[in-house]
């Protein structure tokens, strides 16, 4: 049974909110790298990569409705949900690495 297609828009923000929290956080924790705080910056990262289930959780959720016959409004509102988190996720990554590098970099301490 195919239904009429669906706004979602709630559902696009909770993406873009949580996209753009694992964002700053992740920021945060390369900030807190850079001052060698690495407990702060492992946990800043863990809390980003729960803001990104988050936000993944929400599009998987959108992504089933529309394999049951629901689809889903294509607007450029979620277009633009979906390029924050996918880039929420790359920088994410790349912060994560990037600490590794800091950590290997840092003075030794006795």
């Amino acid at each position: 049974m195919k239904s009429e297609s669906t706004n979602n828009e709630i559902e696009i923000f909770e993406i873009i909110a949580h996209g753009g929290n694992a964002r700053g956080l992740a920021y945060e924790a390369l900030t807190a790298a850079e001052d060698f705080d690495f407990d702060k910056a492992e946990e800043l990262i863990k809390q980003a990569a729960d803001e990104l289930t988050l936000a993944h959780n929400t599009q998987t959720k959108l992504i089933q409705n529309e394999l049951n016959g629901v689809p889903n409004e294509k607007s450029l509102l979620m277009i633009h949900a979906q390029d924050h988190l996918m880039t929420a996720i790359s920088e994410q990554k790349l912060i994560e690495h990037m600490i590794r590098i800091v950590k290997k970099l840092a003075p030794k301490q006795n």
